[in-house]
């Protein structure tokens, strides 16, 4: 099937589940992996299970209605991966399609990130509007979403900027076939599974984090975050990343004047968490 072809089969495809149950939409990011490196889509099948669990992808008249931006975000992955797998090795106009085939003729940990993560940061970039119109709570959790799936990717293909001396371990932790990649895509640790997040604040989203999932945010993640950001924007060559990180905290749909969004302190465990994992400098 043609470039053209494939991405109308694939617009097909996602309306077909759009307004459906958000089973539908499940099936169809799992058709992508059957029978073609099923273990890949382990982790973003996980996440998806979340996602609906949470109500976020119900249709526009379910009870609760879902959220316009998850759907949307979502409909972006499904589409691309989905006409990626229609093409007979045509290469796309999309950049996005043509990095799921690149992960569909050399599949690795590496490139199924990349190709991932562009779909979701294009879904982010271009459904701003969609998310400025949800509840603050709601957009936290959208930074925290991203800032996770950011990180997998960094742990697998520059594990030095993720883990520093601990860069080792970073190919077996983020590998998204592995069951190890959930303790870091996993919001069920961090977040209430329900929504919309009424009554409820940022703040009082972190006050409520575990402990686990705080070291991992704030005494890990946090410390190279600005540096993560850079490397993503290089990796998926998409500047706008970069900007979503602004005064040492993640800014999607977070205005400026809003309150700077961290845990009360710093406990010894998060201290002594940064310290471990510091990136070490490049020798000159």
């Amino acid at each position: 099937m043609g470039d053209r072809g494939a991405a109308a089969e694939a617009a097909a495809r996602v309306g077909a589940v759009r307004d459906g149950p958000p089973v539908g939409r499940l099936r169809l990011a799992a058709a992508f992996y059957r029978d073609r490196h099923v273990r890949y889509g382990r982790a973003e099948l996980s996440f998806l299970r979340w996602t609906i669990a949470r109500g976020v992808l119900n249709p526009p008249d379910g009870d609760p209605p879902g959220s316009p931006w998850w759907r949307a975000v979502n409909e972006r992955l499904l589409h691309d991966k989905t006409e990626a797998a229609l093409l007979d090795g045509a290469p796309p106009a999309n950049p996005r399609v043509a990095l799921w085939q690149t992960f569909l003729r050399r599949p690795s940990p590496a490139s199924w990130y990349r190709a991932h993560n562009a779909s979701v940061v294009a879904g982010y970039l271009e459904n701003l509007p969609l998310a400025l119109a949800e509840l603050p709570a709601e957009r936290f959790m959208m930074n925290v979403a991203l800032m996770r799936v950011l990180y997998t990717h960094a742990m697998v293909a520059h594990p030095r900027l993720a883990l520093g001396p601990l860069a080792p371990l970073g190919p077996l932790l983020g590998d998204p076939r592995k069951g190890t990649v959930g303790f870091f895509l996993d919001l069920r640790r961090a977040f209430p599974e329900r929504y919309p997040l009424t009554g409820l604040s940022a703040e009082s989203l972190i006050g409520a984090e575990g402990g686990l999932p705080r070291l991992l945010d704030y005494g890990v993640i946090n410390e190279r975050a600005a540096a993560l950001y850079r490397f993503t924007a290089a990796s998926l060559d998409e500047p706008r990343v970069a900007d979503l990180h602004r005064d040492g905290l993640p800014s999607y749909a977070w205005p400026a004047d809003w309150l700077a969004v961290r845990p009360s302190g710093h406990t010894r465990i998060v201290r002594l968490a940064a310290r471990a994992t510091r990136p070490e400098p490049r020798p000159r």
